[in-house]
């Protein structure tokens, strides 16, 4: 049914029949663009995404109008939006960085674990050379997908049901993780055990059931799927930063003007900064939220998130190969 749905929203946002050269018939000379969203009205990267689309209008003065659909209304999960980018069948999509690795090995580089110091180091290497490379390399990987922008996912953190402050807290725990090799592998390094096929909407359940005895997410996620209710322990470790990244189509290319084109590209990154202001607001409402209900934070020091980062050399060796210098790059930015 979901099939049959989005099916029926892409046609009937193509009824308007558009040139190649970005005019329609009947003289409106209107381009309509499609944006699928995974995430819920009111979530930062959707409200991004509305402000991609108002900018867009704006800008070419209604030559391009797209419109948006959160909530994974259209291909349900990411993987979804990105194989209809491929072919056509959709105009963007805002994506997790993960997915797209499928296509651009070296995206993995920038999602490695304790990579970064803090989200200004992040974004200094997104917006610098090495992330622009990035996003060069999946239009030339041959993939049908154009990389437009960043957007902030905040830091990926444990939450667990007892108290974790170091290393030796980790020894033994299981935690769910998303379907990623990768992240398995540093739980294992960290001691604990990666626990895999649970999904979002599930970890609350797993967790009370004694099934898991913890989770890693975001501050938002945490808050709002409730799981801080059943893992009241949150330890600041910032393991991950894995950015968003807002997808286009190769097939919008030929759909409007090239002037238009780099009207949608040069929109792409003004709504960068937005993104991540509407980050920053929701992150701090759902921590003030979870601490509010009892929620214990722990910040480890710097030495004690060196153990952690140290007990990744394994991982950067098999998941880094023949990235060494660009590792080493991001290590040094900003120093």
């Amino acid at each position: 049914m979901k099939k049959v749905f989005a099916l029926l929203l892409i046609i009937a946002a193509a009824m308007l029949p558009v040139f190649a050269n970005g005019t329609a018939e009947g003289g409106a000379g209107t381009v309509e663009l499609v944006l699928s969203e995974v995430h819920a009205e009111g979530y930062p990267t959707t409200l991004a995404d509305y402000e991609f689309a108002r900018l867009v209008n704006e800008r070419t003065e209604g030559r391009v109008n797209i419109t948006v659909y959160s909530g994974g209304t259209l291909y349900g999960e990411e993987t979804g939006s990105i194989e209809a980018l491929q072919v056509g069948d959709l105009d963007f999509a805002r994506v997790s960085a993960s997915p797209v690795a499928s296509y651009v090995p070296a995206l993995n580089v920038i999602q490695l674990p304790y990579l970064y110091r803090d989200a200004d180091h992040m974004w200094q290497v997104l917006n610098g050379p090495i992330g622009q490379e990035m996003l060069d390399e999946i239009q030339a990987s041959g993939s049908g997908l154009v990389g437009l922008c960043y957007y902030d996912a905040g830091s990926r953190n444990f939450y667990t049901t007892t108290p974790v402050q170091g290393v030796d807290d980790m020894a033994g725990l299981k935690i769910r993780l998303q379907n990623n090799a990768m992240m398995v592998e540093m739980v294992r390094l960290l001691g604990g055990n990666g626990v895999t096929g649970i999904g979002p909407n599930e970890v609350y359940s797993a967790i009370s059931q004694g099934t898991i005895d913890g989770a890693e997410n975001n501050w938002p996620t945490y808050e709002s799927m409730g799981d801080y209710e059943a893992a009241p322990y949150f330890i600041l470790d910032g393991h991950t930063r894995v950015p968003e990244i807002l997808l286009a189509s190769e097939t919008v290319i030929d759909k409007v003007s090239a002037e238009d084109w780099e009207i949608i590209k040069e929109c792409a990154k003004e709504t960068q900064e937005y993104e991540i202001e509407q980050w920053n607001l929701r992150e701090e409402s759902s921590r003030e939220k979870v601490v509010a209900a009892g929620v214990t934070v722990y910040e480890p020091t710097a030495e004690e998130i060196q153990e952690f980062q140290d007990l990744m050399s394994p991982l950067y060796a098999t998941y880094g190969a023949g990235y060494e210098d660009m590792i080493q790059e991001i290590i040094n930015t900003g120093l």
